[in-house]
């Protein structure tokens, strides 16, 4: 039997998300990004003994590694291969439809970045995959190879803020017209060439926002979002919460208009001298302003600097 396989992943602020979500009574947890497990672990380690956590996990590697690590918890912890735009079909083959805690913890995974043939860093050359889960067909060089120079100058430029966004598209084309672009280090250095030298950016490689535009769209991972979000809602329990860590700022705006839209719940337009969709508040927002990791974290961890944590409570309106 082939050895489960190595998954390291620092979680990020993991105090912030035990001092939000940590329940003083037995509760039913459910980490849709399970990872290395970090932020399951420390869920399983700080709750009562009878608590257990559900991990959810598009990567086949995380899941694997969790029915290893996770074997001193035995059935406290439910380790789960899916996409969590499937999360209340997930929950219900589980056997807990209704749960006190969900976290999203969104983004790439440090093994992910890490491991050269998962082709999701331009660090290390290897193949231009970027699936989180491998059972999906089209890769990063798919799109990069049969997108039309438009579909690509639209991804760079949504999904990575990118501001020579058609000029690197333009080159793409160019460039594949003669020879497949597969390798991760033949688009990052395609990127660095076409970008004016004079305007790389600081602090980051020049490729950095196509690399995580590239990443969003292949996993589809904004639509994920879109569709797991309400699933969360109707899954909590009165006085449950929904934690959320977004390192990009279109994943946060779109978790910040979620939870304040399910806080107001009338959707009417103010015109209207009363409501008429019938929409009652689902969630009260506990931080109206995102938690962002402390300086400690970020000197300590680099990659958490541009996480933000938004957190919200499922109001008990059933009764």
């Amino acid at each position: 039997m082939d050895a489960a396989p190595l998954v390291k992943h620092c979680a990020v602020m993991k105090q912030e998300v035990l001092s939000h979500l940590l329940s003083p009574s037995p509760a039913v947890y459910v980490d849709c990004t399970l990872g290395g497990g970090g932020h399951s672990r420390a869920l399983l380690e700080a709750s009562e003994a009878s608590s257990m956590v559900i991990g959810i996990d598009r990567d086949q590697d995380c899941i694997a590694a969790a029915r290893d690590w996770g074997k001193p918890w035995s059935q406290r912890l439910l380790a789960r291969h899916g996409n969590f735009r499937d999360l209340g079909e997930i929950l219900q083959a589980c056997g807990h439809p209704r749960v006190d805690g969900i976290l999203f913890d969104l983004g790439v995974s440090s093994h992910q970045l890490d491991t050269p043939s998962r082709g999701f860093s331009f660090r290390q050359d290897g193949p231009l995959d970027m699936r989180m889960d491998t059972r999906q067909e089209a890769t990063a060089s798919t799109l990069i190879n049969q997108a039309s120079g438009e579909q690509l100058r639209a991804i760079f430029r949504t999904l990575g803020q990118e501001r020579w966004a058609g000029r690197i598209a333009k080159a793409i084309v160019t460039v594949r017209g003669n020879s497949a672009i597969t390798r991760t280090r033949h688009l990052a250095d395609l990127v660095a060439q076409t970008i004016p030298r004079a305007a790389w950016p600081p602090r980051i490689h020049p490729a950095t926002r196509v690399f995580q535009a590239l990443r969003i769209a292949v996993n589809h991972e904004l639509p994920a979002l879109s569709d797991a979000l309400p699933q969360a809602v109707a899954a909590l329990r009165g006085g449950g919460r929904l934690g959320v860590v977004a390192f990009h700022s279109l994943e946060d705006r779109q978790v910040k208009t979620f939870i304040r839209q399910q806080a107001q719940g009338c959707q009417c337009p103010p015109r209207l001298p009363q409501c008429c969709c019938g929409q009652r508040p689902q969630l009260k927002m506990l931080t109206r302003k995102p938690l962002a990791p402390q300086p400690e974290e970020q000197v300590s961890n680099p990659r958490s600097r541009s996480a933000r944590f938004r957190v919200a409570e499922k109001l008990d309106i059933e009764n």
